[in-house]
């Protein structure tokens, strides 16, 4: 709704040109790498394609949906480049 665009997934599964993708000056090194870099080729108009992936059980336990302390790490990641995109310009 914020963006006027749809994701299903915010899977860290991503293709891009390596020249397009040093453009979008990625800032986020955790969590919030995928919404950033969603959002930030929104504001570049690039176009982009969503392919399913499918997933299989990982062995062991995950760091962020494993744990609370590592969802909620996760979460105020990904709502604060939400938040910081919102209201650029």
């Amino acid at each position: 709704l914020l963006f006027r665009s749809t994701f299903t997934d915010l899977g860290p599964f991503r293709a891009i040109k390596y020249k397009r993708l040093i453009a979008l000056n990625m800032e986020d090194k955790t969590y919030g790498w995928t919404v950033e870099m969603q959002l930030k080729a929104l504001r570049q108009n690039l176009t982009y394609v969503e392919v399913p992936v499918s997933y299989r059980n990982r062995i062991g336990h995950s760091k962020v949906s494993g744990t609370v302390k590592g969802a909620i790490f996760a979460g105020v990641k990904i709502l604060g480049w939400i938040f910081k995109y919102s209201f650029k310009k």
